[in-house]
This record gives structure tokens, sequence and C-alpha cells, in this order.
């Protein structure tokens, strides 16, 4: 059995947690029922204590609201908050939950540890408080401060709910190299082995870089790392689109693909920020792939009111297809990202809801595997939300998108944890795309090992800076470096020979 390289084992059952005016708490308890393979160990929110919010220390506009049940509002501006002590028994990893409600609609506020915001946390209901659950929180034996702080604002606050963590198994880490596509090919099928090998381990480097192998983000981590090169290479097929086509686009990611692999033996993976067909543009062109530039009804074309959007769509497909058949006859795998985001709604694919999404995404892998024989991709899945997921038949890696701010480096592994639920089996979790850098230290110590990064390019690597010298906006030099140099951290110098690297057993050539 693989061994995880999480070192924090801390035998939580056990775990104190020592809280002002206590008492027995009740939420959600959607863990108890998970997956088998999921949790070694399970700790009820019956197990939880809470601290009321009237109970805490209230600043800015916030002040407490009595009734049958009293709770905190006020939270409307910058410097609202409520900061809660707590003192903790047992070093270990804590589930904190936030009991809130809105006042007029979806929130996000921050919740802080110790005056560090460790994520945004959702309030969704309006009607009745409900618990928004951020997880594995990591917090050392003493006195802490658990702060909820104004970002959007406008809600109330109930209470403050904290468990001993619900333990990851180790099968969530033992990853099978078994892609989807039953004709994969053998470069992608020993691509897939390696990430699997190393999956629970070491994480992967790597970086977006439009301009290629030695484009200004890439050259920037050289010079500042003096001389390593992320192992993974990002690319977007973007000017592929055909109406950028049209108005003189000339897409040179296959190229770069081509040559990270073939000259560089690196590992190559892209996205595709779809520009609409022109049919649909309504704003300016070359932002067509937001649906505020593109009016594109996916639920009309998908139950066939659109015909014409249709055949618009395939062809676009057609069009994408043909250059990574380019990448396929050259055996060059690729980490194939499409549709990206889409729960987030901001882009065409994802406005019009889950089910018109799922049928793009499913088509899109018919058309691409059945029909062109793309038997070079690794399908990444990047729908941010398991309501959007199209099917483990349909996935190889999962990958979520995060940027947290400026230097932040904690390694969210409240999304980790909460990606590895989306399948019903287990599937490797990815940073796909990053602002800042994580400190891999604190990523192995919480367990939160992501099967690679690769942080996206200008302004969070390069804007605002001298000539290949690194932005220190969102990750300060001495980060990079500290990231780059990591043991767990592996480097396009130290990939081993991934044409020659062993196929996985008991499958046989698909070449």
């Amino acid at each position: 059995m693989k061994k995880r390289v999480r070192q924090m084992e801390a035998a939580l059952l056990a775990a104190g947690i020592c809280l002002g005016n206590t008492a027995v708490c009740t939420a959600s308890e959607e863990s108890e029922t998970a997956s088998d393979w999921l949790y070694e160990t399970v700790v009820s929110w019956e197990d939880a204590v809470i601290i009321e919010a009237e109970n805490g220390v209230l600043s800015g506009n916030c002040r407490v609201k009595s009734g049958k049940t009293s709770y905190v509002e006020g939270f409307q501006a910058e410097g609202d908050s409520v900061a809660i002590p707590i003192t903790i028994k047992e070093t270990g990893f804590y589930d904190i939950a936030v009991s809130s409600k809105n006042q007029g609609g979806y929130k996000e506020n921050y919740l802080l540890v110790d005056g560090a915001s460790i994520a945004t946390f959702p309030t969704e209901s309006k009607d009745a408080f409900a618990d928004s659950v951020v997880e594995y929180v990591y917090l050392e034996e003493g006195d802490h401060e658990i702060t909820v702080s104004s970002y959007w604002g406008w809600i109330c606050l109930d209470c403050i709910k904290v468990k001993p963590a619900n333990q990851l198994s180790d099968a969530v880490y033992e990853i099978e190299p078994k892609l989807v596509n039953p004709e994969a090919s053998d470069h992608a099928k020993r691509l897939m082995a390696y990430l699997c090998d190393i999956y629970g381990e070491k994480f992967l480097s790597g970086q977006y870089c439009d301009q290629g192998p030695f484009g200004i983000e890439n050259a920037c981590i050289w010079k500042t790392t003096g001389g390593k090169f992320p192992a993974v290479l990002g690319l977007d097929m973007i000017e592929y689109s055909p109406s950028r086509v049209a108005r003189g686009s000339e897409g040179k990611a296959v190229e770069y693909a081509k040559e990270y692999w073939e000259e560089y033996n690196g590992v190559v993976t892209m996205c595709w920020h779809w520009n609409a067909p022109e049919k649909y543009l309504t704003g300016t062109w070359y932002s067509g792939f937001y649906k505020d530039h593109a009016d594109v009804n996916l639920v009309e074309i998908m139950n066939g009111e659109d015909p014409e959007g249709y055949d618009l769509l395939m062809s676009d497909i057609d069009a994408i297809a043909k250059e990574l058949k380019v990448l396929a006859d050259a055996d060059v795998p690729v980490l194939w990202r499409p549709l990206h985001e889409a729960s987030g709604g901001w882009f065409w694919w994802g406005a019009d809801g889950a089910e018109a999404y799922i049928w793009l995404y499913q088509t899109m892998y018919k058309k691409m595997t059945e029909e062109y024989g793309l038997n070079n991709l690794i399908w990444l899945w990047n729908g941010q939300d398991p309501e959007w997921y199209p099917g483990d038949e349909y996935v190889d890696i999962i990958g979520e998108d995060i940027y947290p701010g400026e230097r932040v480096y904690t390694a969210q592994t409240d999304v980790y944890r909460k990606a590895v639920r989306y399948g019903s089996e287990p599937k490797m979790v990815v940073l796909s795309e990053n602002g800042c850098l994580f400190d891999p230290d604190l990523a192995v110590r919480d367990g939160a090992m992501w099967g690679f990064f690769c942080t996206w390019g200008g302004e969070f690597v390069t804007l605002n800076a001298g000539f290949n010298t690194i932005s220190e906006q969102y990750t300060e030099a001495d980060m990079v470096k500290k990231v780059y140099e990591s043991e767990y951290v592996i480097t396009r110098d130290e990939l081993p020979d991934l044409k020659n690297y062993p196929l996985p057993e008991d499958t046989e050539s698909a070449d």
C-alpha cells in the first residue's frame, strides 16, 4: 500500500476542545454516509461543541439581535466582525461550521483563525440558519481566536461549531492508473501511471505560459529559482477558436505543446477559453468566452430549438479536435481541461445550468474520443461543483481553480477535501489553476496532496516587475524558491523519462 506523505496523524477522536458556553450541536450528517473508501475515521457533528455568536467580541456595526433566538447582525462593511476565543487542548485538525442566514440572497464572508484568512464561506439560506463547513483546519494546543468578518456582508450569525475532523482514508491517494478512454495511447497511459505513482507523495510544479517553454513566466521562474523550470506547461487553445481565427488569430499552443514533450520531456496541460461562434458574439469579440459578451443559450441548443447553434458548436469542436489530432499523431499526451470553471457562471458554457453543461461536456468527450480518436487526451474535469460532475466514466482527473488572494500560502485543504468527494470512486485531484503558490510543507501536513499545481500567468507572476523578474504581489520570491526547492515538489529536470515510463500492470498496449 502506498504511503501517504502526510505526517501529522492526530488521534482526534480523543481530542479535547474547550469553549465557553458550550452546548450539544446538531449539524449535517453528510459525512456519516460517505463512501467506504473516503474516510478512515468519522466524527459526528453530534459530538461537536458550539459558541453562540453573541458571546464573541463584536466590532464595527455588528450587534446582538435578541429574541427567541439571539444572533449577531450588522455585517455591512469592512471591519464588521465577531471574534470568538477558543482553547484547544490537543494539537490536530478540526472542522469549523458557521451557522448563518443571509439578508437578501447568496453571500460570502471571511473565516479567520488567529487573524489569518483560511476561507470564504457561503451563506445560501435566507429563511433559516444553515451550516457552512470549513474542513480540516490545523490548530495547535492552546488559545486561538475564530473570527467571522465581513466581505460581502449582510448575514445573521447564529453560532460557530467545532469538532475533530474526519480522517481521509489512504484510498483517497491510491488511484488506479486506468483511463476512461479504453483506447488510450501508450504515452497517455505512461503519463497517467507516473501521476498515480507520485500522487499522495509529491507535487508536480506547473506554470501557464502562453509564449511556450521559454516564455516570460517560465523565464521569471528560471531566474528566481536559479535554473528551475516547471514540470507542467499550461497552454490555452483560445486562438484556435474559429471566431478568433476569422479575425486573424494564429494559435501556437500545439507547436509549444509538441516542443515541451518532445524536446524537454515536459508535461502539457491545455484549457480552451472557447470564444463563442460569431453568430452569438454580442460584446467585445476577443472576450467572447464570457457570458456577458456572448448570447449562447445551451438549453435551446440541447433541446433542439436552435439546430443552427448545435451545428456551430460542433463545428468549433471539430476545429479544436483537428488541432489536437496533430498532437495525437505525434504521440503527445495532453492533460485536457475543457469547459473549465463552469459552475461559476461567468463563461457562456456555464451560464445555463448544470444539465446543459453536462450535455456539452459529454458530447465533446464522445466526439473527440469516438469520432476523432484523440486517444492522447487525459480528461481533466474542472466544473468545480458536484452538481456539475459529468460522471466517473468521463473524468480521469478532477481539477480545482483557486485564487485565494495575495500571498496566501495555505494549502486550500478545505477545497481539496471537498473535491475528492465529487466522484463515486477515487479520482486524482489537482490544482489546475492557482493565483499564489501554496506552501508544500503545509500541504503535506494537511494531507492536501494536489497532484500538480499550475499557476496562471500574467499578473500572478510578472506584471509590473522588471524584465524576467518575478512580481511579488501574489507570491514572494522566497516562497517561489521554497516551493521549487522543496523535496516534495518535482521540477522539469527531476521528471523521469516519460516516453519510456513503465506501462501500468495488466494493461495491454493500445498502439
